[in-house]
């Protein structure tokens, strides 16, 4: 890992970087005042969230080059003092929508400002801290490609 969060992969043959930034979900960090039309931040509502996420991944996954990766990292979030696997429910959004995971890799989080907080509210909600995020590598399929080899890293609706 370098600074500011972007990291090299060697896949295959070729070299790849990615670099991420916390992105603005499920109301979690604000990144405006409601006055950004279509900040994901502002969103409190899981499904609305999700339906809203999910125009951004048909667009990614129309302008991506076959055989092209992207990633996005995301941590799950609690609701009424239960824990909602919203980096889970993202996941599926992407596969739904004919992404292939390719990896997915835990960011464990280290001295966050907010920390000593929920740190404090642990005794007192009776819940564990959530101390990760996921970084999900997903490749977008080549036309015509055979994909019975990748068949469990793909959408399989229920198992």
């Amino acid at each position: 890992m370098l600074s500011g969060g972007t990291y090299f992969f060697k896949v295959h043959s070729s070299l790849f970087f990615i670099h991420y930034r916390n992105a603005p979900y499920l109301n979690i960090i604000k990144y405006s005042n409601g006055d950004i039309d279509g900040d994901l931040s502002n969103i409190s509502a899981v499904k609305k969230f999700l339906n809203e996420l999910e125009k951004g991944v048909l667009e990614l996954f129309r302008v991506l080059k076959n055989n092209g990766y992207c990633a996005i990292l995301i941590g799950d979030t609690r609701k009424s003092g239960h824990y909602v696997p919203l980096a889970f429910y993202v996941m599926q959004l992407f596969l739904k929508n004919g992404f292939i995971l390719k990896e997915d890799i835990i960011k464990v989080q280290h001295n966050c400002k907010s920390t000593p907080y929920w740190e404090s509210q642990v005794e007192k909600y009776n819940f564990y801290l959530i101390m990760h995020e996921h970084l999900f590598v997903f490749r977008k399929p080549e036309d015509g490609e055979d994909l019975s080899r990748v068949k469990y890293s793909m959408w399989q609706g229920s198992i």
